[in-house]
C-alpha cells in the first residue's frame, strides 16, 4: 500500500497563497505584459490618436466650408437673373463682399459678364493682369463647357450641393497665391433661362485672414479640450504635393503632420494637416507603453512584496499558535508537578504514617515550597496576561536590595538543593532603589529557575549583587547548556525556546524571560546575557541608582 500523503499546516500555507494570490496576481502580471507587448507591436496608441485626429481634420474641414458656403450664399442670393445681368448689379455685390475678388455670370444668349474689385484694379497691377487673364481664359472656357458644365452644377444642386469649385494660383511677384473660383447654376422661375456665376474668392484674403482665423477656430473647438500646454495638437493648410504651409495655427512649430485630409469641396488643391507640437505619435506611443511597464513593474514589486509580507506573517502567527499549544501544554505539566508534590505529602501527613517531629515539619516544609513555586507559576501566567492586556502595573518602593535578593533565594534554597546544585552567593552593599518587591523577586526567580531547568553535569548557581558605573547589577551565572549567539536576541520573546533537544524535552511556558525583561524595562533598566554553547549563561539585570521619577511612570506595560 502506498503511504497516505500528509498536508501540513506550512505546505496548506503555500498551497492556499498559490491558489489564492500568487496565481492570479501572476495571471493578471503576465496578461498585462502580453498586452502592452501587442500594443507597442500592432502601434495601438498611435493609431487610436490617428483614428481621433482623422476625425478632428474631417469635422475642421465641415466648419470651414460651412463658413465659405455661408459667404457664397451670400453673394449668390443677390445675383441677378439669366438676362438681367449688368455691371453696376456685379459692382454693388464687389462692395458689399469685399472678400469676393471677381464675380461673372456667363450665358450663350449674352456671353460673359466679368467684374472685379474697383480699387484693385486701379492700384495693383498683378490683380489687373489677374482679372484680364481669367476674364479671357472663363469666355473661352465657358463657350465650349457650358452645357457639360451646367447639367453637372444642375445634378450637384439637386443633391444639396449647388456649387462647383476648382483651384486657381495666381502670380503675385515671384511667387503664387491660392485661389478658389467657385461656380453655380442660375435659373430664372418666369422664364426658364439659365446662366453660370461665378465668384473668385480674393487671393489675399484667403491667406492672410480667411484660413488664418479658420484654422485657430477649429483649433479652439475640436482640440481644446484635454490639450495641454506643452504637448498640443496643431493644424495647417498646404497645397497638395507641397509641404510648405500656406497657413497654419498658433503654435505650429513645423515637421512632418501625423495626419492629413485632402480638401475637396470648396477649396480643392489644399490638404489639412494636423500633428502633436513638440512629439510625434510614435514618441508617444512608446513614452505609455514605457510608463505602463514601469507601472506594471512596480505593481509586480509591491504583490510580491505584500505576498511575502503575508506569508512571513501568517507563518509567524502559525509558529506563535503552535507555541501558544505548546505553553498549555507546559503550564499544565509545570501546574501538575507541585500539585502532585502537595498532595503526596499531604496524603502522608493526613494518614499518619510519620514517627518524628522533623519529619512533620520537613513535611510542611515541603508543602509550603511547593505551593509557593506553585504560586510563582501561577503569578508568572497572570502577569503576562496583564501586560498582553496593557494592564500590568507596578508598586514602586524604597527597597533593600540585599535583603530583597536574600530573602529570595532563601525561599527558593530548598529547590536549589533538591537538585543537586551547588550555590555560590555575592552580595555587596548596594544604595537602596525604588522598585517593585514582588516583581524584582519574579525576576530573580525566573532566573535562577531557567538555571536549574537547563543545566545538566556541572549543576553550580552563581548570583552576585553590586554596584557598578552607576548601576546596581544582578547577576545569575549557570554552567548549563548555554544559547547560541544567533538566538540570544530571541530569547526574550513571548513563547520562544532555544531550539536546543534538552530544552524541548524540559517542561517550561516560555514565559520567564519575557516578563523579566518587561519588569526591568518597566523599572528603567536592561536585561542582558552573556552565553556559549556547553559553557554556560550569565544573566545580568542592570537597574540605574537614580532613577528620577521612575514611580508609576514607567509603571504601565
Amino acid at each position: 500500500m502506498k503511504p497516505k500523503r500528509r498536508w501540513n499546516e506550512r505546505t496548506r500555507l503555500i498551497l492556499t497563497l498559490e491558489l489564492a494570490v500568487v496565481l492570479p496576481a501572476a495571471a493578471l502580471v503576465i496578461l498585462s505584459a502580453w498586452h502592452l507587448m501587442h500594443i507597442q507591436r500592432d502601434r495601438a496608441v498611435e493609431a487610436a490618436i490617428q483614428r481621433d485626429f482623422t476625425q478632428v481634420l474631417a469635422i475642421s474641414e465641415k466648419e470651414i466650408n460651412q463658413k465659405a458656403y455661408e459667404q457664397l450664399d451670400d453673394v449668390r442670393s443677390g445675383f441677378p437673373a439669366p438676362g438681367m445681368t449688368c455691371a453696376e448689379t456685379l459692382d454693388r455685390l464687389l462692395a458689399a463682399h469685399p472678400y469676393a475678388a471677381h464675380l461673372f455670370a456667363y450665358d450663350p444668349d449674352h456671353g460673359m459678364m466679368f467684374r472685379s474689385q474697383p480699387y484693385r484694379l486701379k492700384n495693383d497691377q498683378a490683380f489687373h493682369a489677374e482679372a484680364d487673364g481669367l476674364s479671357e481664359m472663363g469666355e473661352g472656357w465657358l463657350k465650349m463647357e457650358y452645357k457639360g458644365l451646367l447639367e453637372t452644377m444642375t445634378k450637384m444642386e439637386k443633391k444639396g450641393t449647388p456649387y462647383y469649385a476648382f483651384k486657381n494660383w495666381v502670380p503675385r511677384g515671384e511667387k503664387h497665391v491660392y485661389q478658389s473660383i467657385v461656380m453655380f447654376a442660375k435659373t430664372d422661375e418666369a422664364t426658364g433661362k439659365k446662366a453660370i456665376g461665378g465668384i473668385a474668392f480674393d487671393a489675399e484674403y484667403l491667406r492672410d485672414r480667411f484660413f488664418p482665423e479658420m484654422l485657430e477656430t477649429v483649433t479652439s473647438h475640436n482640440l481644446g479640450e484635454g490639450q495641454g500646454d506643452k504637448n498640443h495638437a496643431v493644424i495647417m493648410l498646404h497645397p497638395k504635393g507641397e509641404s510648405a504651409p500656406l497657413a497654419a495655427s498658433a503654435g505650429w512649430d513645423g515637421g512632418v503632420p501625423e495626419v492629413e485630409r485632402n480638401m475637396e469641396a470648396v477649396f480643392p488643391g489644399l490638404t489639412l494637416a494636423i500633428k502633436l507640437r513638440g512629439t510625434t505619435l510614435e514618441a508617444i506611443g512608446q513614452h505609455f507603453v514605457r510608463t505602463s511597464f514601469l507601472a506594471l513593474g512596480a505593481l509586480s514589486l509591491l504583490l510580491a512584496g505584500g505576498i511575502v509580507l503575508t506569508y512571513r506573517n501568517v507563518s509567524k502567527e502559525m509558529a506563535l499558535a503552535r507555541l501558544k499549544s505548546d505553553f498549555v501544554s507546559n503550564v499544565s505539566h509545570e501546574l501538575r508537578t507541585p500539585l502532585s508534590l502537595i498532595r503526596l505529602y499531604a496524603e502522608t501527613l493526613e494518614m499518619g504514617r510519620l514517627n518524628s517531629r522533623e519529619k512533620y515539619q520537613e513535611y510542611y516544609c515541603i508543602i509550603r515550597k511547593e505551593s509557593e513555586r506553585l504560586s510563582a507559576l501561577i503569578n508568572n501566567i497572570l502577569d503576562f496576561s496583564r501586560i498582553e492586556a496593557g494592564r500590568k502595573e507596578y508598586d514602586f518602593r524604597e527597597t533593600d536590595m540585599r535583603e530583597l535578593v536574600r530573602n529570595t533565594l532563601d525561599s527558593y534554597r530548598y529547590q536549589i538543593e533538591q537538585h543537586g546544585f551547588t550555590y555560590e552567593e555575592r552580595i555587596d552593599e548596594v544604595p537602596p532603589l525604588r522598585v517593585d518587591r514582588e516583581a524584582m523577586a519574579r525576576s530573580l526567580l525566573n532566573l535562577v529557575n531557567n538555571a536549574l531547568k537547563y543545566s545538566q553535569d556541572r549543576k553550580h548557581i552563581g548570583v552576585k549583587l553590586y554596584r557598578e558605573n552607576g548601576s546596581v547589577k544582578l547577576e545569575v551565572i549557570d554552567h548549563g547548556i548555554g544559547i547560541p549567539h544567533q538566538e540570544q536576541h530571541k530569547i526574550f520573546e513571548k513563547f520562544y525556546r532555544v531550539g536546543d533537544p534538552l530544552v524541548h524535552n524540559t517542561k517550561g511556558s516560555g514565559l520567564g524571560l519575557s516578563l523579566v525583561r518587561h519588569i526591568v524595562q518597566a523599572h528603567g533598566g536592561e536585561v542582558l546575557v552573556d552565553s556559549a554553547p556547553g559553557e554556560g549563561s550569565k544573566f545580568t539585570i542592570a537597574l540605574p541608582v537614580k532613577q528620577g521619577e521612575n514611580g508609576r511612570n514607567l509603571a504601565s506595560a
